[in-house]
């Protein structure tokens, strides 16, 4: 929701960074990259208990993943580098999922069920982005949601803090996925009506 409706509103600073590494030389791949490392280590962090740093590295992984994106959009992409994109935003949630599963064992079933929700909404996400056969500002056809990635980060930055006491933003996260599931699949419903 945040990313659909309210990304106007940073895009000026999003293109600031997409500017930077243009000029340096560097493509939007190299970003995806450096956001995937950023991302996997902020599960470290989280593992290892450093929570704000964890957190820090984390929102800049978000950043350069919203960068790569506007570099993509402004030097061309590839097929190739969206589903690079893709597949590293999973890699770094999954990151953030196993560092709170091994600080937080007493959470692993609600891990297991909030991982479970974002195959879910994923697997609707990239079907009906394959069938619709339409394009967005992205490379791919995005179907909005309540949990976007913004909405994620924001989450897993409330869990991440909040560490021990986290079950009831464990609870909230998932049911968000939930609703989110049920509007993608109510939309791919309209969409794909033969």
């Amino acid at each position: 929701m945040l990313d659909t409706h309210f990304r106007k509103y940073i895009q000026r600073i999003i293109e600031m960074g997409a500017d930077f590494f243009i000029k340096l030389g560097r493509k939007a791949n190299d970003i995806t990259i450096l956001a995937l490392f950023l991302g996997i280590f902020s599960g470290v962090l989280v593992y290892g208990g450093y929570k704000i740093t964890a957190l820090i590295f984390l929102w800049i992984s978000g950043y350069l993943d919203a960068v790569d994106g506007t570099m993509a959009r402004k030097k061309g992409s590839s097929p190739f580098g969206t589903v690079m994109d893709i597949t590293f935003d999973r890699i770094v949630e999954i990151s953030i999922i196993l560092g709170l599963a091994y600080r937080y064992p007493q959470y692993d079933k609600l891990l297991l069920l909030l991982a479970s929700t974002i195959i879910i909404s994923m697997t609707i996400f990239l079907t009906t982005g394959t069938m619709a056969n339409k394009k967005s500002e992205k490379s791919f056809y995005y179907q909005a949601g309540l949990a976007e990635r913004t909405e994620g980060f924001i989450m897993f930055s409330m869990i991440i803090l909040f560490g021990e006491q986290s079950s009831i933003w464990l609870i909230i996260f998932i049911i968000m996925i939930l609703i989110t599931v049920g509007q993608r699949f109510l939309e791919a419903k309209r969409i794909l009506k033969d």
